[in-house]
């Protein structure tokens, strides 16, 4: 079986991909179907009854977003031919099928703007607040090409805590615009699941990149989460278990840092198994580690 730190494969080799996790990944499916999870799941712990407009947008939103990223990054293979190092086999695939990525986002955004006047006029004003500084961040990280300026990657917003922050924040905004009661109690919550976002980034930044990269390095706070990773990942387990207890005790809702401490649970797994599993299945598997709230069906009152 092929390690993670090996070769990447050839575009012929990526398309003959047939194994269901690794399509899931390579589609830009994995996000939109955590995203979808995750909405919902926060919505049913706190008896909130979302329509389902309000997590098929977030799924389509998210799809466009993760779909758009990743041929932005990919299309340094017209501009950089030495940027191969930067690049995964979900920018080659992206890549390679640009043409049919750029007809689904279009398609996408034609049903999400139908999907947007059924949303809660509240979750509406939030979202239009948090989409603008994503898309200020967008252009931080896009607007200049790395082969134009390679040393100023390290002075970025850190990708991977940007991603976990406004991940979690969009996930939680159908919840406490329908119930805005619920966001002071909610924010342990959120900041936990923002952390395990940015956890689930991070291992996969590590496994991606085993050596430094001297000509582009990492932001200084990534590279200092990197050297840690065990030590956060317990750490965010152990601070999610005792939020279940806190959350038990006063008879709040305690699947969600329940689902976080599993999900950093199998993270860690991952990470111990990393040079027995194929890289891009290993990349899929970390996002598959994030629907733990599956697990916690049985539970849950709805």
């Amino acid at each position: 079986m092929a390690t993670a730190t090996s070769t990447k494969p050839s575009l012929q080799a990526i398309d003959r991909y047939k194994d269901p996790l690794a399509l899931w990944h390579l589609l830009s499916l994995d996000a939109p179907t955590v995203a979808a999870l995750w909405t919902w799941f926060i919505a049913s712990t706190n008896q909130v009854r979302l329509p389902l407009s309000s997590t098929l947008a977030m799924a389509i939103a998210v799809w466009m977003l993760y779909a758009a990223d990743r041929l932005m990054d990919a299309r340094l293979l017209n501009t950089d031919p030495g940027c191969q190092e930067d690049l995964e086999a979900r920018h080659y695939f992206h890549h390679r099928h640009r043409t049919a990525f750029l007809a689904g986002i279009l398609l996408a955004s034609i049903a999400l703007a139908v999907l947007l006047p059924l949303l809660e006029p509240a979750a509406l004003h939030l979202y239009l607040i948090l989409g603008g500084l994503l898309a200020g961040y967008f252009i931080l990280i896009h607007a200049t090409p790395h082969a134009a300026a390679p040393t100023k990657s390290a002075h970025r917003l850190p990708k991977e805590i940007a991603v976990g922050i406004f991940f979690a924040a969009a996930i939680f905004i159908p919840t406490v615009a329908r119930r805005p009661d619920l966001r002071a109690p909610l924010l342990p919550a959120a900041f936990l699941f923002a952390a395990l976002c940015s956890l689930n980034c991070l291992f996969i930044y590590a496994w991606e990149h085993p050596r430094p990269n001297l000509s582009r390095p990492a932001h200084a706070t990534t590279r200092f989460a990197l050297r840690h990773l065990p030590f956060l990942a317990i750490s965010i387990a152990l601070i999610a278990a005792a939020l279940v207890f806190l959350a038990k005790n006063h008879e709040a809702p305690w699947p969600i840092p329940a689902a976080c401490a599993l999900s950093s649970t199998l993270l860690l797994l991952l990470h111990h198994r990393r040079r027995n599993i194929a890289s891009i299945t290993l990349r899929a598997a970390a996002d598959l580690a994030l629907a733990t709230p599956l697990l916690l069906l049985p539970f849950l009152h709805v």
